[in-house]
């Protein structure tokens, strides 16, 4: 077993924490504009759900690989590194918007409310993505953690979706009671939160070959594979 080693280089580190941040931003601010509609077979009705939940998921592979393969501190790192990604496209957004248009550009009449139609969202939903984001994605890494140094490393794909379970759970029923509850019926609430959440954790398990593919090159090429028996699980710190 491998403890954390503080202050060690990777070569394939960055890369993954780019490829977490950019999926997350993007999910949050690209993704809840449109609602999209999803024709199961079996259901004669489709459901609806928010585009950015078919690539959101994809930020819980990248946590899982992150604390697999460099532990949960590094993974605490760059979950850090994505909230502050996401305050700041919301800080960005809200100016951009807030900004006088200029009227003698045409273009600015119907760029406008487009702008604020995709990027306005209210506090209600940027407070409860913020605040889901990071209690799910810690609640992923410290299982994904934990569950590995209990199994001694054994079935990958056991921690990897129990983990995902564990986090997805969380983010649901965190966001969506913050950003809709008392506009959405209870009903309409309860189903969202459980479709989304069947949903997300489906894309796991699909997703679980892949998973193996990356971890297994990056423990080789890394020369890498972190087991979490002496780390300080708390949330509130940068450092390794």
């Amino acid at each position: 077993m491998q403890a954390p080693q503080s202050g060690r280089r990777y070569q394939y580190y960055d890369l993954i924490m780019v490829g977490f941040v950019v999926v997350l931003i993007c999910s949050n601010l690209i993704g809840p504009a449109k609602v999209a509609l999803l024709s199961i077979p079996g259901f004669d009705q489709p459901f609806s759900f928010g585009a950015g939940n078919l690539f959101f998921p994809i930020g819980y592979i990248f946590a899982d690989i992150l604390t697999e393969v460099y532990g949960y501190a590094r993974a605490r790192r760059v979950i850090w590194a994505g909230l502050f990604g996401l305050i700041f496209a919301t800080v960005m957004s809200a100016v951009v918007i807030a900004l006088p248009a200029d009227p003698s550009e045409p273009f600015n009449s119907a760029l406008q409310p487009a702008l604020e139609l995709v990027f306005g969202n209210t506090y209600r939903i940027v407070l409860g993505s913020m605040v889901a984001y990071w209690a799910g994605d810690f609640v992923n890494s410290y299982v994904m953690a934990k569950m590995k140094v209990w199994s001694e490393g054994r079935h990958l794909w056991m921690r990897t979706i129990g983990s995902t379970i564990a986090g997805q759970g969380v983010d649901s029923l965190i966001f969506y009671p913050i950003a809709f509850a008392g506009i959405w019926s209870t009903e309409s609430l309860l189903m969202v939160i459980a479709f989304n959440f069947i949903f997300k954790v489906s894309v796991e398990v699909l997703m679980t070959p892949v998973t193996y593919k990356v971890v297994g090159f990056l423990k080789a090429r890394e020369q890498v594979d972190v087991y979490d028996t002496e780390t300080d699980f708390t949330p509130f710190r940068l450092r390794d």
